[in-house]
This record gives structure tokens, C-alpha cells and sequence, in this order.
């Protein structure tokens, strides 16, 4: 492959078929085509779990490898423009919840809390450098997500 070929196709997938270029809250439009991904991912979760955590880690993995290519192209560590990482971490945050809107709101509100405040271990992931630093933090964040969102969906189940 060529690098020009490459190179687009890093910035491509890194920002999340450009929509990493939105000029405002960058972050937040990747998390709602996480949102829209996410969706399209629940039959997987749904009825083959296996199936959907293997893809769900290689497709991780070569995340990993496009956001540090990206973080080397632009020369910033996180660039805004680089939302890859803001899907993965809304698809873990909506994984194995019921699909209403409710939970999906819930869902993707504790996760861009969790992003933005970076409890810790996603502190530390965010001070690594490369594209495992990159994705780690988001992904710290929508597991913390989908932890909240699940309790908080027990808690309710069980006054019902």
C-alpha cells in the first residue's frame, strides 16, 4: 500500500470518517457515531457474546495502531481531531444494556462524564504516550459507564 494510501486511511478511520473535524465538541460527535455503532453491534452482544468481545479486542488492537499513527501524523498527543478512541469507548459504555433510549441517554452521559473527569485508572492511560494511551482512557471510561448504567439498571429492576 502507498503511503499517501495510508496516511488517508489513518485519518480516516482516527477520525472517525471525519467527523473528528467537527469544529465543536469533536469528542462528543465521535461518541454519538459510537452511539449509532453501538447499535449496530447489539446483535452481537446480544445473541454471540464471544464472538463480539474477540472482535470488539482485535478491532481494539488495530485501533490502537491507527490512533498512534495518527497522534505521530498531527504531532499532538490526543489530538481533538482524533475521536476513534470516544466510539470505542461509547460502544463498551452501551454493551449488554436494553436498547430504550433511557438507557442509551444514561449511557452516553456517564460516559462523557467519565471521559472529561478521567477517574482513576483512565488518569494514568491518559498521560501514556501512543495509541494505546490514546484508547485506553476512553476505554477505562465507557467500562466505568457500562458498570454505572448496570447497577443503577439492577437497582431499578429490583423495586420493580
Amino acid at each position: 500500500m502507498r503511503p499517501a494510501t495510508l496516511r488517508a486511511l489513518v485519518i480516516f478511520f482516527a477520525t472517525g470518517a471525519y467527523v473528528g473535524y467537527i469544529p465543536i465538541a469533536p469528542g462528543t460527535a465521535g461518541s454519538l457515531l459510537g452511539v449509532v455503532i453501538g447499535f449496530l453491534c447489539r446483535p452481537f452482544w446480544s445473541r454471540r457474546p464471544g464472538l463480539f468481545v474477540t472482535a470488539f479486542a482485535v478491532m481494539f488492537s488495530g485501533a490502537c495502531y491507527v490512533a498512534d499513527e495518527a497522534e505521530r501524523l498531527s504531532g499532538r498527543h490526543d489530538d481533538s481531531r482524533i475521536v476513534i478512541d470516544e466510539i470505542f469507548g461509547m460502544v463498551a459504555a452501551m454493551a449488554w444494556l436494553p436498547g430504550r433510549m433511557l438507557w442509551i441517554a444514561l449511557a452516553f452521559g456517564l460516559f462523557r462524564l467519565c471521559d472529561i473527569l478521567k477517574p482513576w485508572p483512565a488518569s494514568l492511560f491518559d498521560k501514556m504516550r501512543g495509541g494505546a494511551g490514546v484508547m485506553l482512557d476512553d476505554l477505562a471510561a465507557g467500562l466505568y459507564a457500562n458498570l454505572a448504567a448496570h447497577l443503577i439498571w439492577r437497582i431499578i429492576a429490583a423495586f420493580r
